[in-house]
């Protein structure tokens, strides 16, 4: 089998799509670049088609570099024999190839090795082979110092017969196949725990059982946790009988006297090899599809965070709320460069309202300030109904925004590299104000895990997490474009091609010679070569540019092709820019070039039509009910706005203005059945709720959006 047959198997396109896909991976092309500049090559593959071609070549080259492993271990042994060799050379399932490994792998001296080191096997070969009635009467035949009677010489043979069950391929296959069908998961509660008040929170588990494979992700992942926390234990069981009548069924061909010995094995190979094997198989892949389910939800939640409507360029004041250390104050330019940092005490216990009015009206006029930023922590609804308090002498817009990860960022190694003479709070209110103006350019600075929007994600793969995390980033980035003459280093190191010392070197190099004036200067930058300059080029971005395409998402491979464009309507590429009543007239097959066809060219036309669109949309102002502050406040039967801060399999939470968020569950999404939340909700989303059940004491609201 080819690695273009394997990939073939999971991802539903044409083989050739597939090839030309792993070719341009293997020429060190980028996902970001191959999806929106080589869609002709690849049939319009979009970057998460990309993204698991890239994945299983990636595993199909670790299978063949497991099967060449397994084949030199063989061979070592001197136990290749062709049929072996066939059967592993066809092979393309790394579990089928680990059971055929498995009577070869170095292990713990079995019982089964005991046994043949007394010279058991050809007694456990005549039992096993069923031509002799007298197993008993050839059993003598096997005494000595050691083996004193039959029972013990019986026994041996038995114990070398299980170990052969146990490594039968098409047995493993088989119960593998009954477990994923009928295995059932149960817990119980650890008595010594039970009262405790950390156990709680798993109370649902301390007598449960279900189907493993009906067990929805989040169930699996908090019983696993609940098991590795001590809380309780967790079991993977099924009917043994079935198992073992299936054995029995397949190794039992005559009823004679090997009949009860052969029942002894296979009920040994079961409970003691084979059932703690495949058990344990079952729960691990049980996991890994939750992982991957968990994982998805998490990345689905952080592309909506990352591409969260910015206000854009704005003169922005700041604010981190607190009650008795104050709140925090920053005053941000256009450009989130701090102009000015103060503390305020407009609550309790200093009550100090008038002189804090006063302040912030100040900075508000001193500063130019166009919009104020609240976080949404501890005294944010407090804070909120104080700025709203001040009489401002021109309008200013109040947002309410998430802070989470905020502290993570100002206690980070980025920040003090940013803000080496502030304190961690004022680099905090920072955060808060330029996650306003660009949520992207912001967030990409935080560890994805401190952002909050995980359903289990410190339970799951964090290898697989941190690689979906970190794909879903890149895609957010250059989705969206960078602004080369503003961007953080942090922020360009997302960009196709770029990574984190170009980087730095671009930054570097900005500094000393000043902006960017075009996309080809980047080739000046140290290290900078052409295969990074192809990659990265089209996804950077030059505010007022002498060339007009150095602001768009055409790619500079691509500008002799707009200049022909224009040449031919006898227009100037900057008057064919957002002219659409010159763009409709150009003929997309005139121009097909080796390099860029009919879809490329479709997409330069899309982008001259609205040069450097922003994907995202522009930025709401949002109220929360100014009659709701706490959990007290809350009535069933209320009816009350609120904005979507997590979505899970199995709901969304949101923000009423109460410290604690409200579960809307997925049956009370909408009327009818819900199979995907993301279908009916998106993070940030503003939305109306009603109350249907608050439980004070555990902190939990229940929400509908059923009204």
């Amino acid at each position: 089998m080819t690695n273009i047959q394997f990939i073939s198997k999971y991802v539903a396109t044409t083989p050739i799509n597939i090839q030309k896909t792993v070719q341009l991976l293997q020429e060190d092309c980028t996902i970001p670049f191959i999806s929106r500049y080589r869609k002709d090559a690849t049939g319009n593959l979009d970057e998460v088609f990309i993204e698991n071609i890239a994945k299983y070549q990636k595993e199909f080259e670790t299978l063949i570099k497991r099967k060449e492993a397994i084949l030199k271990t063989i061979e070592e042994q001197n136990a290749l024999s062709p049929e072996l060799n066939k059967k592993i050379q066809e092979s393309f399932d790394l579990q089928e190839l680990e059971d055929y490994f498995l009577p070869y792998k170095k292990k713990k001296k079995s019982r089964a090795d005991v046994a043949r080191e007394l010279g058991l096997e050809p007694l456990a070969k005549i039992i096993y082979n069923q031509n002799n009635d007298d197993v008993d009467f050839i059993a003598t035949q096997y005494l000595n110092k050691t083996i004193t009677n039959e029972d013990q010489a019986l026994q041996g043979a038995r114990d070398i017969i299980a170990e052969w069950i146990n490594e039968n391929t098409f047995v493993r296959k088989q119960l593998r196949r009954l477990f994923q069908r009928k295995a059932t998961i149960s817990t119980k509660v650890v008595k010594k725990q039970k009262e405790t008040q950390e156990a709680q929170k798993f109370n649902q588990y301390f007598d449960w059982s279900e189907n493993l494979s009906k067990t929805p992700p989040h169930r699996l992942l908090a019983m696993i946790r609940g098991d590795n926390e001590g809380f309780i234990k967790l079991k993977i069981e099924i009917q043994n009988e079935e198992a073992i009548d299936f054995i029995t069924d397949l190794i039992i061909k005559k009823n004679n006297d090997t009949t009860p010995h052969l029942q002894l094995a296979a009920e040994d190979s079961f409970k003691r090899l084979l059932y703690p094997a495949i058990s344990n198989e079952a729960l691990q892949e049980a996991k890994a599809k939750a992982d991957t389910n968990s994982i998805q939800v998490f990345a689905n939640n952080l592309s909506q965070l990352l591409l969260a409507p910015p206000l854009g360029e704005k003169r922005i004041l700041a604010i981190d709320p607190g009650f008795r250390s104050g709140c925090k104050i920053v005053c941000l330019d256009e450009k989130g460069d701090l102009l000015y940092n103060e503390t305020i005490f407009p609550h309790a216990p200093q009550n100090e309202e008038l002189m804090a009015m006063k302040k912030i009206r100040s900075m508000v006029n001193s500063y130019k300030i166009e919009a104020i930023s609240i976080g949404n922590g501890t005294a944010s609804r407090e804070t909120e109904f104080f700025i709203k308090k001040i009489a401002f002498d021109k309008p200013v817009q109040v947002f309410i925004v998430s802070e989470a990860g905020a502290s993570v960022y100002s206690a980070s190694k980025i920040a003090r590299e940013e803000f080496p003479n502030y304190d961690v709070t004022v680099r905090g209110s920072v955060s808060i104000g330029r996650r306003l103006s660009d949520p992207l350019a912001e967030l990409v600075k935080i560890d994805p895990k401190a952002i909050g929007v995980g359903q289990y994600q410190h339970d799951v793969d964090q290898t697989k997490l941190k690689e979906a995390l970190d794909n879903t980033v890149i895609r957010c980035v250059n989705s969206v474009g960078v602004n080369i003459n503003t961007a953080s280093k942090h922020l360009l190191s997302y960009v196709s091609g770029i990574g984190e010392k170009l980087a730095e070197n671009i930054v570097d190099y900005r500094s000393e010679n000043g902006p960017f004036q075009d996309r080809k200067q980047l080739k000046k930058v140290p290290r900078l070569g052409e295969k990074a300059y192809q990659q990265g080029a089209a996804f950077i971005r030059i505010s007022n540019p002498k060339n007009p395409l150095d602001n768009s998402a055409v790619h500079p491979e691509a500008y002799e092709i707009v200049e022909k464009m224009a040449k031919d309507l006898k227009l100037t590429v900057p008057d064919l820019i957002a002219n659409k009543e010159k763009t409709v007239l150009i003929k997309p097959e005139n121009y097909i070039t080796t390099e860029i066809g009919l879809l490329g060219l479709k997409d330069i036309i899309k982008e001259l039509e609205k040069p450097g669109l922003d994907p995202r949309k522009a930025a709401k102002i949002f109220e929360f009910d100014p009659n709701v502050k706490t959990i007290k406040d809350l009535r069933i039967g209320m009816v009350l706005p609120g904005i979507v801060n997590n979505i899970t399999n199995f709901g969304c939470f949101v923000d009423i203005g109460t410290k604690e968020s409200g579960l809307v569950h997925i049956s009370q999404l909408k009327a009818g059945f819900v199979s995907d939340v993301n279908e009916v909700v998106k993070l940030h989303q503003h939305v109306q709720v009603k109350i249907t059940d608050v439980d004070e004491d555990r902190k939990r609201i229940q929400l509908t959006m059923i009204l």
